[in-house]
């Protein structure tokens, strides 16, 4: 079994842009319908030494992708700054990177990977397959501080056979390996790499390359001229860190930036105009979770957790919202292996929960706390306190600072309930560790889920992951709130501008802009 990986979660995705549902027509006006899921081809004649200007909500806290946790690193580091010997394309389908081919022996135990023989850090040095093993190594090793080593736990050695060749074997099949090389564990740094360093610079092997840090407010890149692949098509790149949608708004209007990503579904209004703007609606991973103590207090009981899932009208809530998301009911998002339909597990029924609690012993009333980090709108929390109470759950809400969720939740599991975003994708694996901090221990559940990572086919692995999911669901470990839409308001004249999954990664290869004439 995957040993847990350290939590990613949104410290990036906060609930902007709840926003379209699939057959959205573009209306701005319309918050269920708003965004569309084409843009415009890259104009025949375009600007190589333009600079672009991108709205993100949360920054990084350090620049060191190979130890510090969350996605905001993620987001921007990952294809721009830092490659991998894989990587994944929108649509989630995996691709070569630094390793420009690859091989998978029958038994599924040996990996040979081919590397491209021009590729370059940026200060210049040759990327080897020392180099690459070396990377790989440090996430393996015992007590690894990388928060994606459990992506790579199936790793029994790492050699090179020559300058450009890196072999790998398993202790195991592992149907997840390859995909876990498309994210941070499959980095590949400059042998002997002080990682310690890497705070506030960087020597990676991307198209871009740091310019500058203001910290609170951006982050520069700038196009490696140098660089061994294709070139980036713009100059400059700039993040502005705006929280507030209002003035994200305000500085996309002004001209101040040309993207504005996570955008408020409810205040479209001024980018109306498509002449002027094109509004792009994705699709995320960001499943907002209400988790559960399932190890402690009222909660440890299974009725009382089936109880508030079936007090909470999660469709409900989405609209309060102001827009449209879509509802999963269990951990496993429609973008993911393994999806399956759930939400009729526990679906509304505010009498079978009082049914529920009284059976638990709580027939005249259950006092609650749930942790919310301040991130999220408050609007959420008022939600389900008004839910729960028609039901007789006295639900009080905290709202907490991300790094005191981080320590209490997280760290302690000092918590009744808790409300955070579960943004990374594939992530399956936290209900079948019972150290995780939800406290869900189910022994069949961490069986089934360790035979879906050595499954022998796809298909054989999907099945095993909808079992998991289905019975995590049914022990109402948690409940999915609903999984995240965004939308994307972007300058005319600006293309390539990535679409999906924008919390978790934010590939700038294809951003281009047009030649003003």
């Amino acid at each position: 079994m995957r040993r847990s990986t350290v939590l990613r979660l949104a410290a990036t995705a906060v609930l902007a842009g709840l926003a379209a549902t699939a057959c959205g027509t573009g209306a701005a006006d319309d918050p269920a319908n708003a965004g569309q899921t084409s843009q415009a081809p890259q104009p025949a004649d375009i600007d190589t030494g333009a600079t672009v200007d991108v709205r993100l909500v949360l920054e990084p806290t350090s620049l060191d992708i190979a130890t510090t946790a969350g996605a905001a690193l993620d987001q921007i580091l990952l294809d721009n700054i830092y490659q991998g010997l894989l990587t994944r394309t929108e649509d989630d389908k995996i691709e070569p990177s630094l390793a420009t081919s690859y091989e998978q022996s029958p038994d599924g135990l040996t990996y040979t990977f081919h590397l491209a023989k021009n590729a370059t850090f940026h200060d210049g040095g040759k990327v080897t397959a020392a180099d690459a093993v070396w990377s790989l190594r440090q996430v393996t090793a015992e007590g690894s501080t990388n928060p994606d080593a459990a992506a790579l736990a199936s790793v029994k050695s790492v050699s090179a056979a020559d300058d450009h060749t890196v072999v790998v074997t398993l202790k195991h099949r592992d149907t997840g390996f390859t995909w876990g090389l498309t994210g941070r564990a499959g980095i590949v740094f400059k042998k002997g790499t002080d990682f310690s360093s890497l705070a506030g610079t960087e020597n990676g092997t991307g198209p871009f390359k740091l310019s500058g840090w203001k910290r609170g407010s951006s982050i520069t890149f700038v196009r490696d001229d140098a660089y061994w692949g294709k070139k980036a098509k713009v100059a400059k790149v700039v993040f502005h860190y705006i929280k507030d949608d209002s003035a994200a708004n305000n500085a996309q209007q002004t001209g101040q930036t040309d993207i504005e990503t996570a955008a408020d579904a409810t205040l479209l209004q001024p980018f109306s105009d498509k002449s002027k703007y094109t509004v792009l609606r994705g699709d995320t991973t960001d499943k907002f979770t209400l988790a559960f103590n399932n190890a402690s207090g009222p909660t440890k009981d299974v009725r009382v957790r089936r109880a508030i899932r079936q007090a909470i009208d999660n469709a409900g809530l989405v609209k309060t919202l102001g827009g449209a998301a879509k509802l999963v009911g269990g951990p496993v998002p429609a973008t993911d292996p393994g999806y399956e339909d759930l939400t009729s597990i526990d679906a509304y029924d505010p009498d079978s929960a009082k049914k529920l609690l009284k059976q638990a012993g709580y027939g005249s009333g259950l006092k609650l706390t749930v942790q919310i980090p301040n991130i999220y709108p408050a609007e959420i929390g008022d939600y389900l306190a008004s839910e729960l109470k028609q039901v007789n759950i006295q639900l009080s809400v905290r709202q907490v600072e991300f790094q005191t969720w981080l320590d209490a939740v997280f760290t302690k599991h000092d918590y009744q309930l808790s409300l955070v975003d579960h943004a990374e994708a594939r992530d399956l694996n936290n209900f079948a560790n019972p150290d995780y901090y939800f406290g869900y221990d189910n022994a069949n559940v961490q069986k089934w889920y360790a035979a879906a990572q050595t499954a022998s086919s796809d298909a054989e692995r999907d099945a095993l992951l909808r079992k998991s999911a289905k019975q995590v669901s049914e022990d109402a470990a948690a409940d999915w709130l609903f999984v995240n839409q965004t939308l994307t308001v972007v300058r005319g004249g600006v293309t390539g501008v990535p679409r999906d999954f924008t919390s978790n990664r934010y590939d700038l290869a294809d951003l281009a802009v047009a030649k003003k004439k």
